[in-house]
């Protein structure tokens, strides 16, 4: 019987040791791979409008044959705006939100290397400014960051830095700008934090919607440009004023708010780089949006004679930029005359066309999500343009005017020459009268409407988040209808009473007219949207980016009328 026990206790450990050693070498041969990784130099940039640039360059021996996997924590995800990897000579394929080796919690990324791997390579995101925290209305902020990239296999030396111009650390769970890690273990999470106090506005917090550049070639070779932003801010403080950057060599430039107005104050901030201030006429409030627009001069350098009738137009797109552009477009007008002779755009997930009319070509090119990366990458984000433009072209609208006086004399010589009959009596045409009592009770009264619109939207979504008993939001929800409906009827007689006085007042009534059209097709058109992506017809993409458009419309129609009111505002005054 002993020995019975006995053989069983030796046949239990004997079958104990060999699991054992089969797991640990099925353990093993899963976390080999065919490289390791030597060096990585971590860096965290901060964007001046809040928008993080976080590069790796690595360094590794072998080849990952099959794909570099890397990654931070999971919560970084939803963040994530853009990312590349590249080298000195190529750019690789990236996949976004890949499982690293099915380890949970993290967001991974596949890079792919079909030409062999490289000794050393670069990654590098783009997150959005949600990571940073502006702490109250002062100059200090919080930045929630990924410490360090995480791997699948050991990081034999890795080096991180912060870069934040002008700013001064006040505590965080990093022991300062600068800092780094020897054998950095495989998956390992790594969210960190720092606070931390910056000089003056070197960080600003506002989203730049859109930047449409466009540029005018004159006839003599002279460019005008003008850049066109649409910007809402995300600071917990008015802003009175932003930096800017100018294409390279732009001089002379003048900042003008969406109405037309010189918005004084605006200045160089440093020429050499391109950074312009833009100081705004009226401070933009938190969480506001505003449109405005810079313009400038280039010199003709950009522009080469190769032969007498033959020119090229080479051009470094968005270099310099340190802020993130959602939406960006240039547009390059030549003279009149010239013809396209070849169009080139190597500015990478970019959309160009060509526009011919009778008299006149241009060149656009348009691409979402422009930052830092675009001027990392290996080849430089240049548009060359060869057209071809004959100088006496120069002369082809004066000449124009000239023979179009020369028949308008010719014309009244022989109508000054005939008999003249009489002139039948003019009717005097009576403008109804308007004052500036009219004009006040107008702005009154739409504002009002304005207001009691906005109350019953928020109505309607406190009744549908449950947040006010049914039988109150209906008696107030009916107070608000006899209010609106007054106003309206009041309203309709004001604006027929403008529209009666014509001239000026009769074309803002059409204008606000139009804007309000507009404004009723974007709300109903983004509900249809709303509804289409709820029902699953659309995906996300499609749904979010409609939704942009949409919103842009009515912000636009509602700069509008924005506008039209502060003008017959100015009438009263």
């Amino acid at each position: 019987m002993k020995r019975t026990a006995l053989t069983f206790t030796i046949l239990t450990l004997a079958l104990m040791i060999l699991v054992s050693v089969s797991f640990n070498t099925r353990k093993v041969s899963a976390n080999d791979a065919d490289y390791s990784i030597e060096h990585v130099n971590h860096t965290i940039k901060v964007m001046y409008n809040g928008y993080v640039f976080v590069n790796d360059t690595i360094q590794i021996t072998g080849q990952a044959s099959d794909g570099f996997l890397m990654g931070f924590p999971y919560k970084y995800g939803s963040n994530v705006l853009k990312c590349v990897a590249y080298n000195s000579s190529d750019t690789f394929q990236v996949s976004l939100n890949v499982p690293l080796n099915n380890s949970m919690g993290f967001y991974g990324v596949r890079v792919d290397f079909p030409r062999g791997t490289p000794a050393v390579f670069t990654v590098g995101f783009v997150l959005s400014s949600n990571l940073l925290t502006q702490i109250s209305s002062s100059s200090n902020y919080t930045l929630d960051f990924p410490a360090y990239p995480t791997f699948t296999e050991t990081a034999k030396t890795v080096n991180a830095s912060i870069i934040i111009e002008g700013a001064t650390r006040i505590s965080g769970t990093v022991p300062s700008f600068t800092y780094g890690e020897e054998n950095l273990p495989p998956f390992t999470p790594s969210p960190a934090n720092i606070t931390f106090t910056v000089s003056g506005n070197k960080i600003q917090l506002f989203d730049v919607n859109e930047l449409k550049s466009e540029f005018r070639i004159c006839e003599t070779s002279a460019i005008e440009g003008l850049d066109s932003y649409y910007i809402t801010s995300k600071a917990t403080a008015q802003m009175s004023s932003i930096e800017i950057i100018l294409p390279p060599n732009a001089f002379d430039p003048s900042a003008q708010d969406q109405f037309g107005r010189s918005m004084t104050g605006s200045a160089w901030t440093d020429e050499k780089t391109g950074r312009y201030k833009v100081a705004f006429s009226v401070v933009l409030e938190s969480k506001g949006s505003t449109r405005f627009s810079v313009k400038y001069l280039l010199p003709s350098n950009y522009i080469i004679q190769t032969e007498p009738n033959n020119f090229d137009f080479e051009f470094p797109l968005f270099k310099n930029v340190n802020y993130y552009i959602e939406q960006a477009s240039l547009t390059i007008v030549l003279p009149e005359g010239a013809k396209i002779s070849s169009f080139e755009n190597t500015l990478t997930d970019s959309v160009s066309s060509i526009t011919r009319n009778v008299l006149q070509e241009s060149v656009a090119t348009s691409k979402r999500g422009i930052s830092y990366l675009d001027n990392a990458l290996p080849s430089e984000n240049v548009l060359q343009l060869r057209y071809q433009y004959n100088p006496l072209w120069s002369s082809f609208r004066p000449t124009l005017i000239m023979w179009a006086l020369t028949l308008l004399g010719c014309v009244v010589a022989v109508v000054w020459k005939r008999p003249k009959a009489a002139a039948p009596a003019a009717v005097p045409t009576v403008a109804v009268a308007l004052h500036s009592e009219d004009i006040r009770s107008f702005i009154d009264s739409y504002e009002e409407k304005r207001k009691l619109i906005l109350e019953s939207e928020s109505l309607e979504n406190m009744v549908r988040k449950g947040r006010i008993p049914r039988s109150r939001y209906k008696v107030r929800k009916k107070t608000l209808e006899i209010r609106l409906n007054t106003l309206s009827r009041n309203l309709t007689e004001l604006e027929e009473k403008m529209r009666g006085a014509g001239g000026k007042y009769a074309d803002l009534m059409r204008q606000l007219e139009i804007a309000e059209i507009e404004i009723s097709e974007a709300e109903a058109t983004i509900k249809s949207i709303e509804a289409r992506h709820s029902r699953g017809e659309i995906s996300l993409e499609v749904y979010r980016a409609r939704l942009a458009d949409y919103q842009r419309r009515k912000e636009r129609a509602e700069t509008t009328i924005n506008g039209i009111l502060l003008r017959l505002r100015e009438e009263i005054h």
